[in-house]
């Protein structure tokens, strides 16, 4: 008999940091067919998912809510959205770092909410902690720092555009220099191979090229790794699906982001698709310009190596 509680209808508070996607993350399931509101104050929360006249929900729903909400509890709010009958509730919490959020208000010229006279960082500080029960109580955490927002639109695709049979399989690569991948479940350093951008006809290249992934298939090291590497995913990722993880993410981190960790992730996305699996590509640093200033010097390379 199949569980009751799968076939109603979801009810999604989507929630965190002010300046991290909110308002993306709405107009992406609106698109996708949920009923969305924004800033909804909580004495309402209620009534906007049965209406009037209690009527049962068939749609999925989702209510933004922040430091901005009227009435909004952060370690209250949990209790009340489990109270309401006749959905699931879920709890997404978005994410982003300071210096990210930061920028975006400075590039906005928009006010914090809770520093309207203030810095925003001061304003980013307290919200942190005034939001932090919430952010343990979530079923999902979404960091977009390192999120273009059509990138967001396509995790939010994958995660609430319909029911997940499979778990969503996400091979990334980024440059360490740029810093570490934040959305990584496993990470896997290439710097032990010889670096690409210290060679000029490859420097302006990218690990989508071929001449790229030649150079770095002739390190010796090279086959070997991703033999392994491999080989232990394959065994990991139905594993991680019989644990209950909807979500996979495997990063690939070379120096720059832009040679070695590439053509690992491209030809480890293959070999996984070979395999059966229908893993999603994604390059973070790869339209980020050559940099002679980040990467190692072709001795630290070789000292790496050894």
């Amino acid at each position: 008999m199949a569980d009751p509680a799968k076939s109603l209808p979801r009810l999604l508070l989507v929630t965190g940091m002010s300046g991290a996607g909110k308002s993306t993350v709405l107009d992406a399931l609106e698109d996708m067919g949920w009923d969305c509101v924004d800033n909804l104050p909580t004495a309402m929360l209620h009534d906007f998912v049965h209406g009037e006249r209690q009527e049962q929900r068939s749609v999925p729903i989702a209510v933004g809510m922040d430091v901005r909400s009227r009435g909004f509890d952060p370690t209250a709010l949990p209790s009340q959205l489990r109270a309401i009958e006749g959905v699931t509730p879920e709890i997404l919490y978005l994410d982003c770092a300071g210096t990210e959020l930061i920028r975006r208000y400075d590039e906005t010229r928009r006010r914090h909410p809770l520093a309207p006279d203030r810095p925003a960082e001061d304003g980013i500080s307290r919200e942190r902690g005034a939001t932090s029960p919430l952010r343990q109580m979530a079923d999902t955490v979404l960091d977009t720092t390192d999120l273009r927002p059509t990138e967001l639109r396509d995790e939010l695709r994958c995660r609430y555009g319909g029911e997940v049979d499979q778990l969503v399989l996400t091979i990334s690569s980024f440059g360490f220099a740029r810093g570490i991948s934040r959305t990584a479940d496993l990470v896997f350093d290439l710097r032990f191979v010889d670096n690409p951008h210290w060679i000029e006809e490859l420097r302006p290249l990218t690990g989508l090229d071929q001449a790229v992934q030649d150079h770095c298939r002739r390190d010796s090291a090279w086959s070997p790794t991703l033999d392994q590497v491999e080989a232990l995913l394959q065994n990991l990722i139905p594993r991680y699906w019989a644990a209950g993880k909807s979500y996979l993410t495997v990063a690939f981190g070379c120096t720059g982001g832009r040679h070695r960790s590439v053509a690992a992730a491209t030809e480890m996305a293959k070999r996984l698709r070979d395999a059966g699996f229908s893993p999603i590509v994604r390059h973070r640093d790869l339209a980020s310009p050559p940099s002679d200033t980040i990467e190692e010097s072709p001795r630290r390379s070789r000292a790496r190596a050894k």
